[in-house]
């Protein structure tokens, strides 16, 4: 079996630290909100996605590299995407509840198809697109929980006239 050639630990460099590092302190820093509200994923869900993304987009770049190096058929990096959106989506369903007429958790489960993202942006080093998305992500669930308190409303599903 021919495997791809191993890369010695003493590589690891500032780069790849720093990728793998900031999806460590953003990964949990964007699930700081759902901890707070007591939501099922919390600061290790995020980061543990966050992290395990970076390294995703890591490797699928880092093989990329090295098969088109040696002239085999190019591979397709846009799979990390497919990969990982089977993989979020298969989590945010499982937390998804309906319950008394009310939907649980999902904003939890889009928060964590973002943090899947920023996790793919930071292994990718993509550091506009990680900046944008982290401030987005922030403002949205912190500004706009306020905004949805304020402007309070049943959100109960399949409310009827018979309820009221």
């Amino acid at each position: 079996m021919e495997l791809n050639a191993a890369i010695p630990v003493q590589d690891v460099d500032g780069e790849l630290l720093l990728r793998i590092g900031a999806a460590a302190i953003l990964g949990p820093l964007l699930g700081l909100d759902r901890e707070i509200r007591g939501h099922a994923a919390g600061l290790r869900t995020h980061g543990l996605i966050c992290v395990s993304a970076a390294a995703m987009a890591i490797a699928v770049i880092a093989l990329y590299f090295q098969f088109d190096g040696r002239g085999e058929t190019r591979m397709d990096p846009l799979r990390i995407f497919e990969a990982t959106g089977a993989f979020v989506g298969f989590l945010g369903a499982g937390l998804i509840v309906f319950a008394r007429g009310r939907l649980h958790n999902l904003t939890t489960a889009a928060h964590l198809w973002l943090t899947a993202m920023v996790g793919v942006a930071c292994g990718a080093g993509l550091w506009p697109l990680v900046a944008v998305c982290t401030v987005a992500s922030v403002v949205m669930l912190t500004l706009l929980a306020v905004v949805e308190g304020n402007w309070a409303r049943d959100r109960r599903i399949g409310k009827g006239q018979h309820e009221q």
